[in-house]
């Protein structure tokens, strides 16, 4: 007997689903992440109590069991995780969700009495599965265990659209007969499909499949709240879905191309994965000495962090030097691209972490007519995000993306590694602009000694 009557248990449900709307609020600003992932987190809990203490459940001591697992493999993992390996966790994070819809699916087949909730079934093990595979692939891409170019051959539209067809005959099958037969092969047919519809996608175009099938796992669970006759699982699911599918919009929009170019994009060659191959043309490369005497006696300087600044960790540093900047009347922002880094409000996190205030992070269109206006803008670790080719080179993989516009500014220094070109695989021409310096090596060990340079001044 439950210990909730219905009366409660739909308040708490209610409660949670306020929860959940409540964090996404949070999760829209970097003011209010924190605060939001804690609301979000302590709904779910009421959510799982109060299942508990609302439905007479049986095989208790396995589901305890499985939760302590999850926790003890999820906790360490998400504790560890390196800013570089956000994108990849949250790509796993959300597979496993599809997958899990999906096989909750599958064993309610048994169970169902209608031709709807069969419907339901079958469309959530589809969608769940593709974005379990799918999920597994962008991982795979991002850990660059497999090539992050797209990976095509010959005949895989054709192969796909048999996939896709096949799957929807399966599913069909699956409604008419109620068969684990049929069922299981629609299960197979969808991570087949999530896998073909991931392989062509190459360079900075992962991060946007990952918000894509987040979506897609969002769609999965709420169509599972349907399977399962529970409201806040629907809610949840559709809050996911509806969050996800605005997240994949607005971040295709930064790239200033649609989600359809970006899916399929690869087969007319409009990928964002260009070539690796490193330039050997002339540049102007400068010392931590040097750079550090523009900075020091400048008066608006913009940063531009990327990629490879959380690849060296030296957010910390960049705050420091930006404190030490500051300290001697240079008035100092942080320039942030939508997409810069491996996903969305990557670089906000990554500074929120070293206590940047707020305050000081520009977004594109607010620092764009800024630039003019700005004696030096210290470029580390970004590359694809400030490339002109977006806006001079018709063809180029990222033609029509909106950029930093840092080649308005007077001067411009860049901390890179090396000449290789950025995640979208292109040359960059601001590097050989004559106000263009280049200071090569690790961005954090670049930092420090620029940083030591400063405070020498």
């Amino acid at each position: 007997m439950s210990l909730l009557n219905p009366e409660w248990t739909a308040l708490l449900y209610l409660f949670a689903a306020v929860c959940f709307i409540l964090a996404l609020k949070g999760l829209s600003s970097p003011k209010g992440a924190r605060r939001g992932n804690l609301i979000g987190s302590f709904g779910a809990l009421v959510a799982v109590v109060t299942v508990f203490f609302s439905m007479k459940l049986e095989n208790i001591p396995l589901i305890l069991g499985a939760i302590a697992l999850g926790s003890l493999i999820a906790v360490p993992i998400a504790r560890k995780v390196k800013m570089t390996q956000m994108p990849q966790l949250v790509g796993g994070f959300n597979g496993v969700g599809g997958g899990a819809a999906a096989l909750v699916s599958l064993l309610e087949l048994g169970h169902a009495d209608n031709v709807w909730i069969k419907i339901a079934i079958v469309f959530t093990m589809l969608v769940g599965a593709v974005s379990f595979s799918g999920s597994a692939i962008t991982v795979l891409k991002l850990q660059e265990l497999i090539t992050t170019r797209p990976i095509l051959f010959t005949g895989l539209p054709i192969l796909m659209t048999l996939a896709v067809l096949a799957s929807i005959a399966a599913g069909v099958l699956t409604i008419l007969t109620g068969s684990w037969i049929w069922a299981t092969a629609l299960l197979v047919l969808g991570l087949i499909v999530g896998v073909l519809l991931v392989l062509p996608v190459g360079g900075a175009d992962v991060p946007i499949v990952i918000s894509l099938l987040n979506a897609f796992t969002g769609i999965a669970v709420g169509a599972s709240g349907i399977v399962l006759g529970n409201v806040l699982l629907l809610v949840a699911g559709t809050l996911v879905g509806a969050s996800g599918t605005i997240l994949t919009m607005a971040m295709a929009a930064a790239m200033g191309r649609g989600v359809t170019g970006i899916m399929f994009g690869a087969f007319k060659g409009g990928s964002t994965a260009g070539s690796t191959t490193q330039s050997d043309r002339p540049v102007r490369s400068s010392s931590p000495e040097d750079v550090a005497v523009q900075l020091g006696y400048a008066q608006n300087v913009v940063i531009v962090p990327g990629y490879g600044l959380a690849v060296a960790q030296g957010q910390h540093t960049i705050a420091e030097l930006a404190t030490a900047l500051e300290a001697r009347g240079v008035h100092v922002v942080f320039g942030i691209h939508p997409v810069a880094g491996r996903m969305p409000g990557h670089m906000n996190v990554l500074l929120a972490e070293a206590n940047v205030p707020y305050e000081s992070l520009k977004e594109l269109d607010e620092i764009n007519p800024e630039f003019k206006n700005t004696d030096v803008v210290l470029v580390v670790g970004a590359n694809d995000v400030v490339n002109p080719a977006a806006k001079s080179t018709p063809g180029s993989p990222i033609y029509g993306m909106p950029i930093l516009e840092v080649g308005d500014a007077n001067q411009i220094v860049f901390l890179k590694r090396s000449m290789r070109p950025g995640f979208a695989g292109i040359e960059n021409e601001i590097l050989f602009d004559p106000k263009t310096e280049l200071l090569f090596g690790d961005a954090k060990e670049s930092l420090g000694k620029v940083l030591a340079a400063v405070k020498a001044l």
